[in-house]
């Protein structure tokens, strides 16, 4: 197995990447040749101050094996080797590597990293990786083997919906009160006379439109705005803008009135709806817009075969009443002695 360090993303080829990643252990949209490359471009969006990339591709008679999507940075007081994406604005990461080639293609990626600058790092600290991922329990193993220290914790749960075909099914699976509530909910907006209406974003033309209102509607919410930095609003852009251009954009907006009363930003693939962020326009709480339209979003997917609904990061309240099961994503810290 032959391993090359490439320090940009110009010198790999992005479909066969992407192969890679469809074929890949997390076939997630974070993991993408274009979502990775924007996020690269703003670090993040701000996150990271100093970072030096080191993407390892290795690589049998010329056959992709896997891509280690590496970059060096200090964090929590020593210098490690993280996933790019890390941490904030990415909420599934992991290697790129088909299942049946993962515990060779770690083996290997270890032994080439004992010799990678070996004065600059000082263990891997990878986050966001999916409780059923088995990169988990392979790193751990070999860890073990090269006596390294390696910790697991739980980083964040990622709620997820499971749709049982249509939305009246999906119903039966929420707690009957709930049930009760998002009907009522959706039935007082619908007879309030007001206009009330959603949509999804279909209009390329429209689309920096979109994306403005999409954060003036974010930054209703304090923390939300304290996020969005100027960096991070160019982040947001990109993201929308990329996953828009490949087809796995879902932007929704429920009016009231005529104007904008709340807003979900989703990635609509692999069969499944992602819930990347939201955003609520609280003059209009009289109607719950933000509920609402979640009842909206949960209906389109289950009508039109999604199958599950993933709330990704975060454990609100909301996300569980809504009947979503409980996931998490890890954090494993592998130190060299």
């Amino acid at each position: 197995m032959e391993f090359q360090v490439h320090t940009d993303f110009e010198s790999f080829d992005p479909i066969e990447w992407n192969a890679l990643v469809e074929e890949g252990i997390s076939d997630v949209p974070f993991l993408r040749y274009e979502y990775l490359s924007s996020w690269w471009h703003t670090c993040g969006g701000g996150e990271w101050s100093q970072a030096e990339l080191a993407l390892l591709s290795a690589r049998e008679e010329g056959r992709l094996v896997g891509i280690a999507p590496l970059f060096l940075s200090v964090h929590d007081g020593r210098p490690v080797l993280l996933l790019v994406g890390s941490i904030e604005i990415s909420d599934y990461l992991d290697l790129i590597v088909r299942p049946a080639d993962l515990s060779r293609f770690l083996s290997a990626l270890l032994d080439f990293l004992a010799t990678f600058r070996p004065a600059d790092w000082r263990g891997l600290d990878w986050y966001n990786l999916p409780d059923v991922s088995p990169t988990l329990p392979a790193l751990k193993a070999e860890s073990a083997k090269r006596g390294w220290t390696c910790a697991e914790d739980i980083y964040h749960p990622t709620p997820t919906v499971v749709l049982p075909g249509n939305f009246e099914a999906y119903l039966t699976t929420v707690d009957k009160k709930q049930r009760h509530e998002i009907r009522r909910k959706v039935r007082r907006a619908e007879d309030s006379g007001r206009g009330v209406r959603w949509y999804i974003v279909r209009d390329e033309a429209t689309l920096d439109a979109e994306i403005d209102a999409f954060l003036t509607l974010m930054e209703m919410d304090e923390s939300k705005a304290k996020f969005l930095s100027d960096v991070m609003r160019s982040q947001m852009r990109a993201t929308i803008h990329t996953s828009f251009r490949h087809g796995w954009l879902w932007l929704a907006f429920l009016e009231v009135d005529g104007q904008k009363a709340a807003a979900a930003l989703n990635f609509d693939y692999r069969n499944r709806l992602w819930g990347y962020n939201s955003g609520v326009d609280r003059r209009f709480m009289d109607l719950s817009p933000g509920w609402v339209l979640l009842a909206y979003v949960l209906e389109w997917a289950a009508e039109n075969g999604r199958s599950e609904f993933d709330f990704m990061r975060g454990d609100e309240e909301y996300k569980y009443r809504f009947g979503a099961l409980k996931r998490h994503v890890m954090r494993v810290q592998a130190i060299k002695p």
